[in-house]
């Protein structure tokens, strides 16, 4: 079975792109659990637990991430540059365990997967 990697790049709110980035993970994954998802620029905003869209009329999207773990979909990356330069650390609490990455090893772990969509 091929193997999919979805890059969120875009902040939680302000857009509906992470929305729907998610909501094709979801459809992806009734017929495989070969995914896994990374995180760049704003997109590590993505995964924190302690938003409050309801300030900005939005729905809270995001916390859908947490259903991936029902299908032992563990897969999730930080660019570690990201991350840092948005005040964000490894022990920081997250929606979903985040597994920290360097940015050499960020693309070497999106290149072992077979198809890439970017969100």
């Amino acid at each position: 079975m091929k193997s999919t990697a979805f890059i969120f790049s875009s902040s939680p709110h302000g857009s509906s792109i992470g929305r729907e980035g998610l909501d094709v993970a979801l459809s992806f994954s009734l017929v495989t659990k070969k995914i896994s998802f990374f995180f760049i620029d704003d997109g590590v905003l993505q995964l924190m637990l302690y938003q409050n869209p309801n300030l900005i009329h939005s729905h809270h999207h995001s916390l859908s991430f947490k259903i991936f773990l029902l299908y032992e979909i563990k897969g999730f990356f930080f660019c570690q540059r990201s991350a840092y330069q948005r005040g964000l650390k490894e022990d920081d609490n997250f929606i979903v365990p985040v597994k920290f990455l360097n940015s050499h090893c960020f693309l070497e772990q999106i290149k072992k997967y077979n198809f890439i969509l970017k969100w």
